[in-house]
């Protein structure tokens, strides 16, 4: 009976130790596992948070950058169209400008054929000379007047002497008595013997 009593003894014994034995072996590896599992967890939403936060500066950086070039696009169109009327209203009146030249160079060129012309008295080609004189410093009075006239704060002008009467075009929205009446004695203070001056505002297209 006692030897019975000892046998069961020593077999629950044992199964508790092979109880410990499977916890101690099992155990470890549960816990390396749910450790594995939490890091590649806090890993891939760590990876997920770091996407979302390249993904939104990617999105900033562009919607910015579309803004800036949008806008950029906006001022280069803006100053593009601005130097469009200031070539347009430079071409109208360098075209008037280059048509008088080419009326001045006729001119210059009959008179320079009368100064050499031995058939002509000295007296007419003594003449000849002083109107070549003369449409030269006119040129140089017109080129003075219209550096002055856009020193005023006008876009372009445009002026033409002819003997004492002077025709002033000028590119501007607004007009008033006040600024013509400047350009007038601006003009006669460059050309004093001028007594019809004629100042024409043109509006900027």
């Amino acid at each position: 009976m006692l030897l019975k009593k000892q046998t069961v003894w020593l077999l629950t014994m044992l199964s508790l130790v092979v109880v410990l034995s499977v916890y101690y072996l099992t155990a470890p590896e549960e816990n390396a596992a749910d450790m594995t599992a939490t890091e590649q967890a806090e890993k891939a939403e760590n990876k997920a948070e770091n996407k979302a936060e390249n993904k939104t500066e990617m999105k900033t950086d562009n919607k910015a950058d579309t803004k800036g070039e949008s806008k950029g696009n906006k001022e280069s169109s803006k100053n593009a169209e601005g130097s469009s009327v200031t070539i347009a209203s430079g071409d109208e009146f360098e075209s008037l400008r280059m048509q008088i030249e080419d009326e001045r160079a006729k001119l210059n060129e009959e008179l320079t054929e009368k100064m050499g012309n031995t058939d002509l008295s000295a007296e007419e080609r003594d003449e000849a000379y002083a109107k070549i004189e003369q449409l030269s410093e006119t040129k140089v009075k017109e080129n003075i007047i219209e550096n002055l006239i856009v020193a005023m704060d006008y876009n372009a002008a445009l002026v033409r002497v002819d003997g004492t009467d002077v025709k002033v075009s000028v590119k501007a929205d607004k007009q008033t008595k006040t600024e013509a009446n400047n350009i007038i004695r601006l003009v006669r203070k460059e050309v004093s013997d001028a007594q019809n001056v004629v100042v024409d505002f043109q509006p900027e297209k």
